[in-house]
């Protein structure tokens, strides 16, 4: 079991929780966690959901967003509180991860909520203070849809410790003054935005499925290394947006 201890609202539609897991000696970052809820009438749901946090302690955060007609995500956004118990398994995972002492150059392409394992590889990396070249490609539907702003500002600031440039991706609505207008990931904006192929980087994309397919075929296309190019898959379908 695993004791919540905080709860952070990142948007209106989802939560990071931190969770106390005796015995947990630290994950890797991009793992996840499987949590496993029972009803009185013994139904079982369980989902599994993809750690934000980076620094091996007992604790590790997890950022859900809601989902309609979920079973187990509306419970983890609007009714968990602090003090509550979790049922978990986990860390696990071990191919779509990032190492501290991977120095080469590193590309994170994220669909909305699949940022959460990518904040993990972006936290382990501040803190390893690498400065191999590692670069964020954000595509969320509106500015209120950002998990972790003010962090993934913080660290992006010239003269961190750890070198992170991030690109937005405003689908729907982008900010006021934003340079571009509102519209979906291409072929020609991915190609613009990503470390270039020659510097062979290591690239780990997450989201929907289509769009996780979607952006892999474009790599490819454009000249990246297949065998460089690890994906994780969230349920929805939803192409590059």
């Amino acid at each position: 079991m695993a004791d919540v201890v905080a709860v952070h609202d990142e948007t209106p539609n989802a939560r990071t929780l931190r969770l106390r897991v005796p015995k947990l000696m630290g994950h890797l970052a991009g793992q996840h966690v499987d949590v496993r809820l029972t009803a009185p009438d013994g139904y079982q749901a369980v989902r599994s959901y993809s750690v934000a946090s980076a620094l091996p302690s007992d604790e590790l955060e997890i950022t859900v967003e809601e989902l309609p007609d979920g079973e187990v995500s509306p419970y983890l956004v609007r009714g968990v509180s602090v003090g509550d118990q979790l049922e978990i398994r986990g860390p696990v995972g071990g191919w779509f991860v990032w190492h501290p002492d991977d120095s080469s150059p590193t590309q994170l392409i994220a669909g909305g909520s699949g940022v959460v394992p990518l904040m993990s590889m972006i936290r382990a990396h501040a803190a390893s203070e690498s400065l191999a070249p590692f670069r964020l490609l954000y595509s969320v539907r509106n500015p209120d849809s950002v998990f972790y702003r003010d962090e993934l500002a913080r660290l992006a600031m010239p003269g961190a410790s750890a070198p992170l440039d991030i690109t937005y991706v405003y689908t729907r609505v982008a900010p006021a003054g934003w340079p571009t207008p509102p519209g979906r990931l291409d072929a020609d904006l991915l190609a613009r935005s990503v470390l270039p192929a020659p510097e062979n980087p290591a690239f780990f994309i997450c989201g929907a499925t289509g769009f996780v397919e979607t952006v892999s075929d474009w790599l490819v296309q454009s000249g990246h290394d297949p065998d460089r190019i690890k994906t994780e898959r969230y349920g929805g379908i939803g192409g590059a947006s």
